[in-house]
């Protein structure tokens, strides 16, 4: 016969185990955070070390002065106590050994009027004074071409300059009395960019048409075109010292081109917008590029690709200017701060010219200073180009029987002795500015 055995009670069972848990964790039961306290106080002993080493006394030129600034209350001076942290000594040898003590350096100022003088000295402000320029003055407007005045470029003997418009025709203007001698036909859109030889009697042209041509002035005719672009071309540099052309256009690309045999050398790409303007000089970087994507890229030439890109601009980048004597270059845009100017060879920016309050389309500069901005509704500002103070601003009067919308600017440059500035307008007329008498 089976028998039933009763279980024990469950009350004594857990009162056992209870018994039995405490006996082994009894020794951790009274102090349960003592490594936790320890960690914390050499942590806070630590951070008060790092932080205030170099407060814990007053440096020498200080400590003579005396007390600096409003007495603080009394009873606040006698609740003041020294900023400590429950450190043992065994957690401050410890620290010593991580952390030697700091040797606080002297201060080289010996009193306070040196040091009133230091402070005074750096926020002095230092202003350059901007050169002086004569006031320029409009003295020749001429009338022949059908269409907008895209493109300038004078002679290096400084005898004609010649102008491209949206007529498709390129005509050549005697400087001195600014008569037509020759008009040259082609193209069959709108010549964007110009520039002459001063090594070879060629002139090199660029138009909308994806062409990019050479005459030969002996002859008038083209006796080469570079094939190569595949929308149209804005603009048009040749080398100072290469027998290298460069022209630059809508499918954003600056190309490189050998001038006698036509082959195409580098394609310059990179950006990603229509590329508006391009400059080229004689030492690095040699090419400079603005594009509509509102980047400038410097180009190593011999490698054909960009050394630097420089995106301070915030809107298209439409005009480009070099300085003919100092190592430097200005870039334009639209909106504020639009006029910028850098240093070369790495593009350092150096300054904004402020004031220019439109879509500027074209720079130019001359070797005394003088800096051109022409703009898309007709204003007109001149520069001081070493401190970007304008000295005179001016607006382009369209002619009789033109609208008022056609008071833009599109293409300037100075003649080679920097005294003569010749312009191109949406009036379909060449304005020329004479620098006046001292």
């Amino acid at each position: 016969m089976a028998t039933t055995t009763s279980l024990p009670a469950l009350d004594s069972l857990l009162r056992t185990s209870a018994k039995r848990t405490r006996a082994v964790f009894e020794s951790s039961l009274n102090d349960p955070f003592a490594d936790e306290d320890i960690i914390a106080r050499t942590r806070l002993a630590v951070k008060i070390r790092d932080e205030y080493a170099y407060a814990k006394e007053l440096p020498a030129v200080l400590g003579a002065q005396g007390a600096v600034g409003p007495a603080r209350p009394k009873q606040a001076q006698l609740e003041r106590k020294m900023i400590t942290g429950p450190v043992a000594e065994d957690t401050s040898r410890m620290i010593a050994t991580i952390a030697p003590p700091v040797e606080r350096a002297e201060s080289t100022l010996s009193n306070k009027s040196a040091l009133s003088q230091a402070l005074t000295l750096h926020k002095t402000q230092r202003t350059v004074q901007p050169t002086y320029h004569p006031q320029w003055k409009l003295t020749r407007v001429i009338s022949g071409h059908l269409g907008w005045v895209r493109s300038v470029a004078v002679e290096p003997g400084n005898q004609w300059f010649v102008t491209g418009a949206g007529d498709r025709v390129i005509k050549v203007w005697d400087l001195a009395s600014g008569e037509l001698k020759i008009s040259l036909t082609g193209h069959i859109s709108s010549v964007r960019g110009l520039a002459v030889s001063a090594r070879h009697p060629y002139l090199f042209s660029c138009a909308e048409d994806k062409t990019v041509r050479c005459w030969d002035l002996e002859q008038n005719k083209v006796i080469r075109s570079y094939h190569g672009h595949l929308s149209g071309v804005y603009a048009l540099s040749l080398h100072p010292t290469l027998d290298v052309l460069v022209t630059a256009g809508r499918d954003a690309s600056a190309r490189v081109w050998d001038m006698r045999t036509r082959a195409q050398i580098h394609v310059l790409s990179g950006h990603t917008g229509t590329v508006a303007d391009v400059k080229c000089q004689d030492s690095d970087p040699q090419v400079i590029t603005g594009s509509m994507d509102s980047t400038v890229r410097l180009w190593d030439l011999a490698a054909g690709k960009t050394m630097v890109t420089l995106t301070h601009h915030k809107k298209s980048v439409r005009a480009l200017a070099i300085h003919p004597t100092e190592y430097s270059f200005a870039t334009a845009s639209a909106g504020g701060n639009n006029i910028k100017k850098w240093k070369c060879p790495e593009g350092t920016f150096v300054t904004n010219f402020t004031g220019h309050n439109a879509i500027i389309n074209t720079l130019s500069v001359n070797a005394e200073g003088v800096l051109f901005s022409g703009g898309d509704n007709g204003s007109i500002s001149l520069w001081d180009y070493d401190t970007g103070t304008a000295f005179q601003n001016m607006s382009d009067i369209p002619q009789p029987g033109s609208l008022e919308a056609e008071a833009g600017v599109f293409c300037s440059t100075f003649d080679v002795t920097g005294t003569r500035l010749i312009t191109g307008c949406a009036d379909k007329t060449i304005k020329v500015y004479a620098e006046q008498a001292k």
